[in-house]
């Protein structure tokens, strides 16, 4: 028998690869499936099925895509109702693959159809639990997600989830290892730990969630401090549920070279966002106007899910050579099909066609050092309240990019500001859209809070991240 976790950090998701006697199954699988065939092969082994923990909300499943390519069954939990063939499980139903067995544990909370699984070696010994979005190391899944669907509240799904992780998962034995289906930086969860594996008894010494007194209490304290979801979670969910384009074909279309007058003529006809995915750095120096920029370099696919949020929407592409097909890849995992090519030669090509460009005005931290102490202007500090609250500028505001598309319509034209996240990274993701829409009051500070604190400038105290999480739960 052979567990693999096969983790995305962009998604900060895990999958998981199960081998035992010449068969396999995947749990969870990401959007493109060639690495999991390529495995396949490698192995000798025969796929034979796709367990599904839920319908995701955060990223797109390569489950149709894998079971067309392979023949395997796709199974869910009991009350899932996908718009393809599938076998949907009955809680405790038993699954097969070589010598080991997969036991269905119906696990609603997080959505009503989440379910875990639970391994059972060749000797019969429960081994490993895997848990979707029911139990991540440190927290629970969210219960606010699938309110619509459910038509329920996020305290009746939160109550639901106590009972599933009460009276189905705290039983079983302290030594099962945990697999989650995410990991620290994803949405469905507050207070994930680094770790992606852990034991089921260290989790219940250290998880929050299940050391709660009562229900009523479990259900405050998950429900407390929940921020928005991402708006292209519910697409998301609706593709998974009800089906999508193939991962090849997404692919071959955004693959599509187009030079620059092909580039913009499309660009113009067809309202297509044009994305540039290059490192902030080289963006702020020169980008092609009213592009937008999502470093590739950092968590691409969530903050493009999180600021784009309409997965329908119609997207060209501007990358460094060579990355192309992962900026495809990336997008294509959260939901992004409709790419229609990317600027051949890059943005060197668009320069050297004489078209209009446009750059962001960035100043050093040293120059927002001397610039800011002769006169006084509003400061605008872009990270997570977390990180805001931990440390910051005296009189700075806090303006989460997240909420972009709320704040964005509340900057006044005529009113100078500053403006810096934790890098440089997310700073110019704002930029850019600040300028898409027409804003140009505003000057950028590159290397963000952490270039900041090297200088002078007034800084509230620090307080650790962790501690501040800790009172939010």
């Amino acid at each position: 028998m052979k567990i693999e976790q096969i983790y995305t950090g962009c998604l900060a998701q895990g999958a998981y690869y199960i081998t035992s006697a010449g068969e396999a199954a995947i749990i969870d699988p990401l959007r493109e499936t060639q690495p999991y065939i390529n495995r396949l092969k490698e192995d000798g082994v025969e796929l034979k099925y796709i367990f599904e923990t839920h319908f995701h909300a955060d990223f797109v499943s390569g489950h149709l895509d894998l079971s067309n390519k392979t023949g395997a069954s796709i199974v869910y939990g009991p009350t899932a109702n996908p718009e393809f063939e599938a076998i949907i499980a009955e809680d405790h139903q038993i699954f097969e693959i070589g010598n080991v067995k997969i036991k269905v544990i119906h696990t609603p909370g997080h959505t009503l159809e989440s379910s875990c699984y639970l391994l059972i070696d060749e000797n019969g010994d429960e081994k490993a639990l895997f848990s979707g979005d029911t139990l991540f190391l440190g927290d629970v899944g969210r219960p606010d997600l699938a309110q619509k669907g459910a038509n329920m509240t996020q305290e009746e799904l939160a109550g639901l989830l106590y009972d599933s992780l009460y009276h189905k998962i705290l039983p079983l034995d302290d030594d099962i290892t945990v697999y989650p289906a995410h990991g620290a930086g994803s949405a469905c969860g507050k207070n994930m730990q680094k770790e992606t594996v852990d034991t089921l008894g260290n989790q219940k010494k250290t998880n929050y969630a299940l050391n709660q007194k009562d229900r009523q209490s479990f259900i405050k304290e998950v429900t407390d401090g929940l921020l928005p979801p991402p708006a292209y979670f519910g697409m998301n969910v609706m593709m998974n549920k009800k089906g999508y384009n193939s991962f090849d074909e997404v692919l071959s279309q955004g693959l599509h070279a187009l030079a620059p007058e092909q580039f913009e003529e499309i660009a113009e006809a067809s309202g297509a966002l044009i994305l540039d995915v290059r490192d902030n750095h080289e963006f702020a120096k020169g980008f092609i106007p009213q592009s937008v920029n999502i470093g590739l370099d950092g968590d691409f696919a969530p903050w493009a899910g999180a600021l784009i949020a309409d997965v329908n929407q119609p997207i060209l592409l501007v990358t460094e050579k060579g990355t192309e097909e992962e900026a495809v890849t990336r997008l294509s995992r959260v939901g992004f099909d409709h790419i229609l090519g990317f600027l051949e030669g890059g943005f060197k090509a668009w320069e050297m066609s004489g078209k209009e460009t446009d750059f962001v005005n960035r100043i050093s931290a040293e120059q927002f050092e001397i610039e800011i102490k002769e006169k006084e202007e509003k400061i605008i500090d872009i990270r997570r309240e977390s990180e805001y609250n931990a440390e910051h500028i005296h009189e700075a505001y806090s303006m989460p990019l997240a909420y972009i598309n709320e704040w964005i319509n509340k900057v006044r034209t005529e009113e100078h500001f500053y403006m810096h996240c934790g890098s440089g990274y997310r700073s110019t993701m704002a930029a850019s859209i600040l300028q898409a829409r027409g804003y140009r009051n505003f000057t950028e500070i590159e290397g963000g809070f952490k270039a900041i604190s090297l200088t002078s400038i007034p800084k509230s105290d620090f307080v650790c991240q962790t501690k501040i999480l800790n009172t939010l739960d």
